[in-house]
């Protein structure tokens, strides 16, 4: 009995070690921050985050409060209205670059309920074709209060291990985030823990008003801009770092919804989605 007892403790003492070895890895009490990485990775995101692509133009800056910045834990951030030239949909666009326990902590499902928004249609995984052929992953749902109803899009960005490999031939996510490299936008079941080894994360929301507009318009419309933005901030970052300028990236025409399988920013700019 006291063998068994001893095994049973023994046990007990390395699963806790185990939970606390991870926990301080997930909240980043244990991560070195690479600050001079996550600062690079945040002005990359301000000084190339387009104001024109495909048919998305800049239709007005959102003033965003030191205290919504310091809930996302953003170090970078662009807080913007983009309007299509074509259809006249506004969608609202907030990008913060943070660290992965930042980024991943403020998810519209627990920012939206605290300000009075009720979740109206639960979040699902939709994936979206980009301009440039590639796979990008995101969340959307919708949420509703007091006659208004936003759809709600967001992605999260990292550098793509599988360019490095390709590339130079280091494959670390800290190596990769020292320069502007290409991305590949997921959304993982637990961003936390799935993205914990990248000192930088990019996360982009993109938020239409639904309260007077079909659904599937709503969908095609936030999926559209995704699908022209985000190759297009690449183009940009990487054409900036060779001191190029950015060629052309293929157009998703709106209307055309990008194939998909499977802060708060309303459009009238509310609230910023980082709340």
């Amino acid at each position: 009995m006291a063998s068994k007892t001893g095994l049973m403790a023994a046990a007990a003492v390395a699963l806790l070690v185990v939970v606390t070895v991870l926990q301080g890895r997930w909240t980043e009490r244990w991560a070195e921050r690479q600050d001079h990485v996550l600062e690079a990775a945040a002005r990359r995101l301000e000084d190339s985050f387009p104001e024109t692509f495909g048919e998305w133009a800049l239709d007005r800056p959102l003033e965003t409060s030191k205290a919504e910045l310091d809930r996302a834990g953003a170090v970078g951030s662009v807080s913007r209205v983009y309007r299509n030239r074509k259809t006249k949909a506004a969608v609202s666009a907030f990008v913060v670059c943070a660290t992965p326990h930042d980024a991943s902590g403020h998810t519209p499902d627990r920012c939206y309920p605290g300000a009075g928004f009720e979740i109206a249609e639960p979040e699902h995984r939709e994936t979206i074709t980009l301009g440039d052929g590639r796979i990008a992953e995101a969340y959307t749902g919708t949420f509703a209060k007091q006659g208004q109803t936003l759809r709600v899009f967001w992605t999260y960005g990292v550098p793509d291990k599988k360019q490095q490999e390709l590339g130079a031939g280091d494959a670390s996510p800290a190596a990769a985030v020292d320069g502007p490299q290409p991305l590949v936008w997921q959304a993982p079941q637990i961003a936390r823990i799935a993205l914990n080894d990248y000192p930088a994360v990019y996360k982009l929301y993109a938020i239409i008003d639904q309260t007077e507009m079909a659904s599937s318009r709503a969908t095609s419309e936030c999926s559209n801009f995704i699908a022209n933005a985000l190759p297009a901030f690449e183009a940009a970052m990487l054409a900036s770092a060779s001191g190029s300028k950015p060629a052309p990236d293929p157009v998703v025409p709106a209307g055309e919804p990008a194939p998909q399988a499977e802060p708060e920013a309303a459009a009238g700019g509310e609230k910023t989605a980082g709340s």
